[in-house]
Formats: structure tokens, C-alpha cells, sequence
């Protein structure tokens, strides 16, 4: 049986097929700059050697296969995600997961907040039950038969949300900001929802992709259940609900070595991109099946500046099952 299973989560920035218009702000790519980005893209994914791997910001499907169709060690991997547009029939962006391990199903797309969930009435949103990037549920089959539940999401960004006509003052720029995180953190409460649903079958679970907020965040640690109740004996914290930063958790740290940044903003190095695990992942747990050994950071393109590269880096999990940890 395979003894090691990694997973990873990659946020490839805008794959869409060379002459798709995304945003008005945003020229489409020529043929020349997809062949570079699908070719990076590939070499890339190879890089990772992933058995399951979340993506985000996947505006199409169709080039998301041809990026595979291009790689060494998925062309045989199956693929799970959906395409969106909205009413002008503009493509927007998606999540997706491709996986070597076998799936008990297709994946599905949470499009719709859990009932009682909505933005402020004065968020003004669109879509104020709704996910803007609807996350990906998919149950994957670990080595040895034990189903897992993955989630891959893709929250709002921190870009401020900005309204029609309004200025661009301190006040106007604090108040689209705290629309973003107003977004961002009502997401984060349907997704600790949706996680706790997902809890009570017992099954592992493991939450990846672009949390467009750092580790300590309110809005990650909503995700992860903080402040979950004590068992009835109250000798510690209850476990089952709570979900795990897999960096935090796992059995290699070096800090000497360690640079765990996936995107650079304003000059600032920050980890926005996190993996995160249920107890089962967690040596302290009596109920783990294995324990992860380290958590690595594949970010130096970030520093290069290349223009087919993503924007940010990918974070890859290695998860040894257990009995078989060293």
C-alpha cells in the first residue's frame, strides 16, 4: 500500500484559452503567452508530483485538461470542476481538483450559503447568499480504501469593493475594503457550515486553496471551527469539529530553512494559501490515520518576476499514513 499521499493547492492566476477576455482592465493572452503559461503551468504541476492537487482560478476547464495533456505525470489523472459565466457570458473564474487516487463521485459545487447565511443588508452585494467562486467538494479514495472529503475554495480577495460613482477618498477606500472583508467573511462562516456538515460522517477531511488571508486571519480561523466546545470530561479541547493548519501540525519544522510565503503585495511576503486538515491528520488525535510530515512552499518564480508564471506560490502537503510514520 502507498505509504505517503501528498496534496497540494495551486493558484494558476487566470488560465482561460488564449483570446478570452476576462476583465476589462486585463489584455487576453496571445498564443505565443498561453503556450508559455500552459507549458510553465505543466512543468510546474510535474514539480508538485501531487497525488490530489486543488486549483483556483480556472476560467476554463477545457485548458485545464490541455495544461494536463501536457504534463508528465498527470495525463491520467481525473479531473473534477465546472465551468461559470456570468449573464454576459463572460467566463468566470473557478475552482477545480485533479486526482491520482481514485473518486467515489463527481465532484460537487457549492454555489448557494447555507440556510441562514447571508452578507449585511448594507453589504450592497449582488449575490448576498451566494459564493462568488463556489467552492469544490470531491470524495477522494486514500490508499487502503478510507474515503476523504476535499474542499477546495477560492475566498474574495482583499481588492477593495469599490460601488458605482463612488470616490476615491480615505473613506471610500476604507469602506470598499471592509465590503471585501465583509464578503470574504461571510464566506468563511458558510464554509465553516459546510465543513461541520461534512464532520459528522467521521470521515477525514482537508480544506486547500487561496484563503486570500494570512493563517491567524478571523477569517481562516472561522474556517478552521477556533473555539470549538470541551469534551464532556473537559480534559481538552474537543478535536472533531476543529480543522488544523497543516503547517502548524506537522512533524518537520525548520525554521532555518523554512520560507512559507505564497504571494508578495506591496512588497509584502505573506501566506494566503494554506492547507488544512481535520484530526485525523493530527498525531495527538486518537482517531488519526496518519500525521503530516512537513509542509514546503514552492515560491521562487515569485521573486523572478516571469510573465507566464502564476502569482502566487503552491503549498504542498506530505502526509504519511499511519504505521508507517518515521
Amino acid at each position: 500500500m502507498q505509504q505517503e499521499i501528498r496534496f497540494a493547492t495551486f493558484n494558476v492566476c487566470n488560465l482561460a484559452p488564449a483570446g478570452t477576455k476576462l476583465y476589462d482592465n486585463l489584455e487576453p493572452l496571445s498564443p505565443a503567452q498561453y503556450e508559455a503559461k500552459a507549458e510553465w503551468t505543466a512543468r510546474q504541476i510535474d514539480l508538485l508530483d501531487a497525488d490530489v492537487i486543488g486549483f483556483q482560478e480556472i476560467f476554463s476547464q477545457a485548458a485545464l485538461r490541455d495544461v494536463l495533456s501536457r504534463t508528465r505525470r498527470y495525463r491520467e489523472a481525473v479531473q473534477a470542476g465546472y465551468d461559470a459565466a456570468d449573464a454576459a457570458g463572460r467566463m468566470l473564474p473557478t475552482v477545480a481538483l485533479v486526482s491520482r487516487l481514485p473518486l467515489a463521485g463527481p465532484g460537487v459545487a457549492h454555489a448557494d450559503f447555507p440556510a441562514g447565511i447571508s452578507l449585511p443588508a448594507d453589504a450592497s452585494d449582488d449575490n448576498p447568499c451566494r459564493f462568488a467562486r463556489a467552492p469544490l467538494h470531491v470524495q477522494v479514495m486514500l490508499p487502503g480504501g478510507q474515503l476523504t472529503d476535499v474542499v477546495v475554495l477560492h475566498l474574495k480577495s482583499r481588492r477593495p469593493d469599490y460601488r458605482h460613482g463612488e470616490g476615491s477618498d480615505a473613506l471610500a477606500y476604507a469602506l470598499a475594503n471592509l465590503r471585501s472583508l465583509q464578503r470574504r467573511g461571510a464566506e468563511a462562516v458558510a464554509l465553516r457550515v459546510l465543513v461541520s456538515e461534512l464532520g459528522r460522517s467521521g470521515r477525514p477531511r482537508i480544506v486547500l486553496g487561496d484563503f486570500n488571508d494570512i493563517a491567524n486571519a478571523v477569517t481562516t480561523s472561522i474556517v478552521m471551527g477556533a473555539g470549538a466546545p470541551c469534551e464532556p470530561q473537559g480534559v481538552r479541547p474537543e478535536m472533531r469539529e476543529r480543522l488544523y493548519d497543516a503547517n502548524a501540525i506537522a512533524l518537520r519544522q525548520d525554521a532555518a530553512r523554512h520560507a512559507g510565503y505564497t504571494n508578495i503585495h506591496d512588497s509584502a511576503y505573506m501566506t494566503i494559501d494554506h492547507i488544512l486538515v481535520s484530526e485525523h491528520f493530527h498525531p495527538a488525535s486518537p482517531r488519526a490515520i496518519g500525521a503530516v510530515l512537513d509542509v514546503n512552499y514552492l515560491n521562487d518564480h515569485l521573486l523572478l518576476g516571469l510573465p507566464h508564471a502564476s502569482d502566487h506560490g503552491q503549498v504542498l502537503m506530505r502526509v504519511k499514513l499511519l504505521g508507517n510514520i518515521d
